[in-house]
C-alpha cells in the first residue's frame, strides 16, 4: 500500500460514521479504529458476516452486550498485563479495582491501547495471558 492509499483512508474513516476500517490489498492489511471506539470497552464481538466486502465493519450493526461483570478486547492485538518484562502486572485476581484503572494494555499496528476499568470492582479471574494474540470482544477479565 502506498502511503498516499492509507491516507486516503485515514480520511474516509474520519468522514463517516463507522468506527473501524479494515482494507485488504496483496496480502497487506491496514486496520483504522477511531480513538472515540477504543474507548468502548467492554466490547462485544460482531456476529459473523457483520463485514462488508470491502473489510469495513457496519455501523449500523448491532453488537451484542458484554456480560457485566466481564471486560472485553476493544480491539484485535497483542494483549500485555503488565507495564514491561519483569514487572508486576496492572492487576491480578481478588484486586479491587477503582473506575478508570489500567487493567491491561493492547498493542495494536505498533500502538499501545490502554484498557480501563469502567467501574469499580474486584478482579475475579484474568482470562488471558500476556503476549496473547486476542480478537475484539474476546472476554479479558472476570469481575466478581
Amino acid at each position: 500500500m502506498k502511503q498516499e492509499q492509507i491516507k486516503t483512508l485515514i480520511d474516509a474513516l474520519a468522514a463517516s460514521d463507522l468506527a473501524e476500517l479494515e482494507y485488504t490489498e496483496d496480502g497487506s492489511t491496514l486496520r483504522l479504529v477511531k480513538q472515540s471506539a477504543l474507548k468502548a470497552v467492554p466490547m462485544a464481538r460482531p456476529p459473523a458476516g457483520a463485514r462488508h466486502a470491502t473489510g469495513a465493519a457496519s455501523a449500523e450493526t448491532a453488537l451484542p452486550e458484554a456480560a457485566a461483570d466481564e471486560c472485553r478486547a476493544p480491539l484485535h492485538g497483542v494483549v500485555h498485563l503488565q507495564p514491561a518484562p519483569g514487572e508486576p502486572p496492572f492487576v491480578h485476581p481478588g484486586q479491587a479495582v477503582e473506575a478508570g484503572q489500567m487493567l491491561c494494555v493492547i498493542e495494536a499496528m505498533k500502538m499501545f491501547n490502554e484498557v480501563r476499568a469502567e467501574v469499580a470492582a474486584t478482579v475475579q479471574s484474568v482470562l488471558v495471558s500476556s503476549g496473547q494474540e486476542v480478537e475484539a470482544g474476546e472476554p479479558l477479565f472476570r469481575f466478581g
